[in-house]
């Protein structure tokens, strides 16, 4: 604790989030002092698992870790502060950070300054926490998803405790903006416009961890979207559990058609991307916005779950497959060459063998670019996993291959529908396998391979499709 004299009172900030600089500046004072015992930098490893809001919370994790005075790196068995940003969307997420627990331990054995810290969904269920502070008590501190940004503040409390700090809301309505961010790339970003989920499907544990929906303040989000742009950022991902009902909490209603007009006419601003968008909240007004739009790319994942209309009530999905496939055709009428992918579950409890062929009619009918699918585990703590009728093991294996071979055998249709044309990439690395080549991001969200260079990284680049490969494709680069 920073030393104190009768005449002389520390003065903590209330407000936000000038209280988390203040404890950011504390831990700086503490981080030095290890380094200078030490005689040599700290450093720290951030390790994120699960989706594209953990992946953006990671980043400013680490914004915040590198304004600390921590070097990040990659190697967590090397670094002195490991955090783990959590998922527990699937059971066995979270065997897999017990398991990655358990061998950090033996590393934390041999340097005793080591700090490990949890934070994500899997913090937000309350078994996990009990077993953590049972069986894990090397763990230095764990804190949730609505709490992420009081990280400084949680950190400099266990520097002064020096014993496992545990801070965990259940909910919240906060929103806290104007902290540190370190951007993966300096040329792409993901934006949250919206925290937490309204829509409680059976087999989803996602509102009970990530909490109620609550919409970020729209001029904030266009802020930040100007700073990124004037940074040098062409493409922003909109970051959602459920995008398309943007808006609904804020005291001056906003739809997210709206917001995305807003966001359009940000210069310097090149491509725009959003996930995820529910199919019973995609309005007609967003579809003529992606029509009429210059910069929206034409891309969008719509989840569908499953093809079968029983199944998709007992999902609780709120649409039918009818109502699905209608709202395919008005977006396929208003943006035809529209890449449309999806998230599929088999053998979610009771599904029929007739219920599985309506999700392969539904693949057929759509013909997704690509899609995610799952086999349907039980998820504890949610609706469906005490359902009745769990389908058989062998069954669902066999549906899922099924499946797999349907979707990868259309996708590669799709795919090589676009050889010979010229796309626009946006260039995101040196290729990993062949130092010559570059892989670029098309606005269909498939990836091209061709020759370039490093110093094209970052840039739009018109590229040549000459060869589909089922999910990717090889071109050239089209001087303009």
């Amino acid at each position: 604790m920073m030393q104190t004299n009768e005449n002389a009172i520390e003065h903590i900030p209330v407000t936000e989030p000038e209280r988390q600089y203040y404890f950011i500046e504390k831990c700086k004072d503490y981080v030095r002092k290890i380094s200078e015992e030490l005689g040599r930098p700290l450093t720290a490893a951030v390790i994120t698992f699960g989706c594209q809001m953990n992946a953006r919370d990671s980043e400013k994790l680490t914004g915040i870790l590198e304004k600390i005075g921590y070097t990040m790196i990659d190697q967590e068995e090397k670094a002195d502060f490991v955090i783990y940003n959590t998922c527990t969307v699937r059971e066995n997420a979270n065997q897999r950070v017990y398991g990655r627990l358990g061998q950090l331990n033996r590393v934390k054995r041999k340097n005793p300054h080591m700090l490990i810290g949890l934070c994500g969904c899997m913090m937000q269920e309350p078994h996990v926490v009990e077993k953590l502070k049972k069986s894990y008590r090397f763990v230095d501190l764990i804190f949730g998803t609505h709490n992420i940004y009081k990280f400084a503040e949680v950190l400099a409390t266990r520097f002064e405790s020096e014993r496992m700090v545990i801070d965990i809301w259940k909910d919240t309505d906060r929103i806290v903006e104007d902290l540190p961010s370190e951007r993966k790339y300096s040329f792409k970003s993901g934006v949250n416009i919206m925290f937490g989920c309204n829509n409680f499907c059976s087999y989803c544990i996602v509102p009970y961890v990530r909490g109620r929906e609550r919409s970020r303040n729209p001029r904030d989000i266009i802020r930040e979207i100007e700073n990124l742009a004037a940074d040098g950022v062409k493409e922003v991902m909109l970051l959602g559990q459920n995008v398309n009902s943007y808006g609904k909490t804020l005291e001056e209603p906003m739809t997210f058609a709206e917001l995305l007009r807003e966001v359009e006419k940000i210069d310097g601003l090149e491509r725009i991307r959003f996930m995820t968008s529910h199919p019973k909240d995609l309005s007609d007004e967003l579809i003529e916005v992606m029509r009429t739009s210059k910069k929206i790319c034409h891309h969008l994942h719509l989840p569908v779950q499953s093809g079968s209309t029983e199944i998709l009530k007992k999902m609780n999905r709120r649409y039918t497959k009818e109502q699905y496939l209608e709202l395919v055709h008005k977006i396929r009428e208003a943006v035809p060459d529209i890449s449309l992918t999806t998230d599929i579950i088999v053998g979610f409890p009771q599904e029929t063998e007739e219920d599985f062929e309506e999700t392969l009619d539904v693949v057929r009918k759509v013909r997704y670019d690509s899609a995610f699918t799952f086999i349907y585990s039980k998820r504890t703590g949610t609706p469906a996993a005490v359902m009745e009728g769990q389908v058989p093991e062998d069954v669902v294996k066999d549906r899922f291959d099924r499946l797999l071979k349907e979707v990868q055998t259309i996708a590669s249709e799709e795919c090589a529908k676009h050889e010979g044309t010229i796309q626009t990439a946006l260039v995101e690395q040196v290729n990993e396998h062949d130092p010559s080549l570059v892989t670029g991001r098309l606005g269909n969200n498939l990836l091209v391979h061709f020759p370039g260079t490093k110093e094209q990284i970052g840039k739009l680049i018109d590229v040549k499709l000459l060869e589909c490969k089922g999910f990717y494709y090889i071109g050239e680069a089209v001087e303009k």
